[in-house]
């Protein structure tokens, strides 16, 4: 064996059988590598204790298979080390996998892993507790909420559980005053929704910054919504969609592309978020408690099996949020 790796394997994520799943893994996997394999509880969320014993031992490699919340804490460990994160993707959503275009079958990434390459991406800390993907407070937080397990459990793989949790939520949107503190700026305003992100797949509608998440950059993308009216968010929801997906949302009638002022951006190493009142908040797929939040982006943090992908092209984005002294009359100080 010319490899070395310890396995973190959730049994309840996913809709498949876990025993077959788990059969599938280590007949893909350990021809080649050296599985020590450990299992996550419902009620005991072993992942950080269990990747520190890993890598006391030595390991090259750590393998998670679940969900993408706790694929998240299974990584905090190896965090700037040079101990490389496999990743086989098992949950409803599969939107760490999704969001770093790793395959999200069990064939499809269990080769990932065996071809060896990596690539480095940022993580960041939020509140000292490690975030792959994004941060969502608010109208974010609260539709992660909402996308309870039994409802994953009922609609399977797809993102649907979110899609219908977001329209339920809109019913509960509530405005908040808050206060964003960046490097080299203060900024007071009102807003429904805000998040910071990472990296995020495209089914995270409202993390997308003006065209799309760069996570190699160094940087954290902050995007804000502004609206006050339910007619608003899902104006602004679906603006965010087709961003998402095309890289650029355009109006039909012209194609030509569209700038929204109720949707503002912000790109800083790290963010300082106050809120009034205090608001629920979500860090990779779970609520972890309410504002205030700090966050740090690390760069070049952890080091990913992941497909061989061209050159990223470098996306230009705002550097501020837009029109804010016009467009918001609300303030507050904290």
């Amino acid at each position: 064996m010319s490899r070395s790796a310890c396995l973190i394997f959730n049994p309840l994520a996913g809709q498949g059988d876990p025993e077959l799943e788990l059969d599938q893994i280590r007949s893909i996997l350990e021809p080649e590598i050296d599985l020590d394999i450990y299992f996550t509880t419902e009620e005991i969320d072993a992942d950080e204790l269990l990747t520190r014993a890993a890598v006391g031992r030595g390991v090259e490699a750590i393998i998670a298979s679940g969900g993408y919340g706790r694929l998240s804490a299974a990584g905090e460990a190896v965090i700037n080390t040079d101990i490389s994160f496999g990743i086989i993707s098992r949950g409803t959503a599969n939107a760490f996998a999704a969001a770093l275009n790793i395959p999200d079958t069990i064939a499809a990434a269990c080769q990932t892993i065996l071809q060896g390459k990596t690539r480095t991406i940022d993580v960041a800390y939020c509140n000292d507790r490690p975030m792959v993907l994004l941060a969502g407070i608010g109208f974010e937080a609260g539709t992660v909420e909402k996308a309870d397990r039994e409802a994953k459990n009922r609609f399977g793989m797809m993102p649907l559980p979110y899609i219908l949790a977001r329209i339920q939520e809109l019913g509960n949107l509530q405005k908040f005053a808050v206060e964003i503190e960046s490097e080299d700026k203060i900024i007071q305003t009102i807003a429904s929704a805000l998040t910071v992100a990472n990296a995020a797949p495209p089914t995270s509608v409202l993390a997308q910054g003006p065209a799309g998440i760069i996570f190699d950059d160094g940087l954290l993308d902050l995007t804000i919504l502004l609206q006050e009216t339910k007619a608003g968010v899902i104006a602004a929801t679906l603006h965010s969609f087709q961003t998402a997906y095309t890289g650029t949302a355009v109006e039909r009638s012209t194609g030509t592309a569209v700038e929204r002022d109720d949707i503002g951006y912000l790109r800083s190493k790290q963010f300082k978020i106050t809120t009034d009142p205090p608001q629920k908040v979500v860090i990779d797929g779970e609520i972890v408690g309410t504002t205030p939040i700090k966050i740090n982006c690390i760069p070049t943090g952890l080091r990913v099996f992941a497909p061989t992908v061209p050159e990223d092209i470098p996306i230009e984005k705002s550097g501020g949020l837009p029109n804010l002294t016009v467009d918001i009359k609300h303030s507050f100080t904290v």
